[in-house]
């Protein structure tokens, strides 16, 4: 990966993007090439967090989600999240064509142990969508299904080495911490930096006074093992079951995910994927092992745009519920377009001040709520809630907003700003 200086006292730019992750990053480097004066800081290293922990699946097909997306939204908007997420999956296919980055055409499949009525139900709203998909009896999973929905033309790459590739000349400023925002000027603790407008893609929000963020999301976590010596799987699987499996291979490496909770919440950490392996992949052993952390909305979809009603120059990209190569790309497409006040034709999909759903919005409250007024120490520096010790990583998680801190308190994961007073 390429390493970039830190800002060097104050400084002045069009835009500001907050955050190095692949989001941010897709950003810049669109804002770039249209010639607009940008800056993009990160508090640590470029990709070192989400993006660097993501199993790189580049679809449009996220789990079975476009009949519920008709039951929320309508047809319509259902019809545009595909083909925004299809133009995504192009827009990667057209920049990964001179790049060394692993990237291959892949069919993605949505499978079923529990009968196959959900999928054929899918199957039913992807037909009224007019959106190619199959489905098909037999996969090539070591273990019986009840059939899978298949999507073809989909792809999967190493985006580390993407942004290799794509980064060295780009305008970055590495261990900068964003630590006080007043309108669109934002100080750090390497100086201070007047914007016009400023993109923030922190995979999180870290600005609690707009938007509500962290009453309409929350954050999830999920383990992957990789496995050598496993057999290979012709393409990437994803379990429709929200406690299933996901595989995909990395050159003669399986990468097999799962373990999903809600951050803070008692999970099972590595166990279930190393009996999983032990039962299915007897030969294999295991090579690397990580956790990754996705935000959460509460429809289901991501937020895109104006960081609240009233800030027109103030942006947001987050909420990509564990599809973020995909939405990295169609947050670059939207804000870029924000910027240069142009329409964006998906713009309107993912706005961060649409209608919420109060049982939703009701239960992450209560959620919340209940770990606010726990009386226990240590406290997230975030919003006050109390922290729960994660035995498998040896950390300290919030289940409110799923920051995360060391052994000793320091951060690990947004939204908190500041390491934990353990004292």
């Amino acid at each position: 990966m390429p390493s970039f200086p830190a800002l060097s006292g104050d400084t002045q730019t069009d835009v500001l993007i907050v955050g190095g992750g692949m989001a941010g990053i897709l950003t810049a480097y669109m804002l770039g090439k249209s010639g607009t004066d940008y800056l993009l800081i990160e508090a640590d290293e470029i990709c070192r967090g989400v993006t660097g922990n993501t199993t790189a699946k580049i679809t449009s097909q996220h789990g079975l989600i476009y009949g519920k997306l008709i039951d929320i939204f309508g047809s319509e908007y259902a019809r545009l999240y595909w083909k925004a997420n299809e133009e995504a999956i192009e827009k990667y296919r057209d920049l990964c064509g001179n790049i060394l980055c692993d990237f291959e055409d892949k069919n993605n499949f949505i499978y079923s142990v529990n009968g196959a009525d959900s999928l054929f139900k899918e199957l039913d709203a992807l037909k009224n969508l007019d959106i190619p998909a199959t489905y098909v009896r037999k996969t090539s999973l070591p273990f019986e299904t009840s059939g899978a929905i298949r999507f073809g033309n989909q792809a999967q790459f190493n985006p580390l080495g993407f942004v290799a590739e794509i980064a060295p000349k780009m305008n970055i400023r590495e261990h900068t911490k964003a630590t006080e925002f007043r309108g669109t000027t934002v100080v750090t603790d390497r100086g201070i930096i007047r914007a016009k407008k400023i993109i923030v893609a922190t995979h999180f929000p870290i600005i609690n006074k707009h938007g509500g963020y962290f009453l309409k999301m929350y954050q999830n976590r999920s383990y992957v093992i990789a496995l050598e010596n496993a057999q290979q799987v012709d393409g990437m699987y994803l379990d429709e079951a929200e406690g299933g499996f996901s595989f995909r291979n990395c050159g003669d490496l399986l990468l097999l995910g799962g373990g999903s909770h809600r951050t803070g919440k008692q999970g099972s950490g590595w166990e279930n994927l190393e009996r999983f392996a032990e039962k299915y992949y007897p030969d294999s052993h295991i090579q690397y092992r990580w956790a990754a952390q996705d935000c959460i909305t509460l429809d289901g979809s991501a937020y895109i745009g104006r960081y609240g009603k009233n800030t027109p120059d103030l942006l947001v990209a987050t909420g990509f519920n564990k599809w973020g190569m995909t939405f990295s790309m169609i947050s670059a497409m939207i804000l870029c377009d924000a910027v240069h006040g142009n329409e964006n034709k998906y713009a309107r999909l993912f706005d961060p001040s649409r209608k919420l759903y109060l049982p939703q919005l009701a239960e992450n409250i209560i959620e919340s709520a209940a770990n606010i007024f726990t009386f226990s120490a240590p406290r997230c520096p975030h919003l006050g809630c109390a922290l729960k010790w994660n035995r498998y990583e040896h950390s300290w998680d919030c289940p409110c907003h799923g920051s995360r801190f060391s052994q000793n308190g320091k951060l690990l994961d947004n939204p908190a700003t500041d390491d934990a007073d353990f004292s």
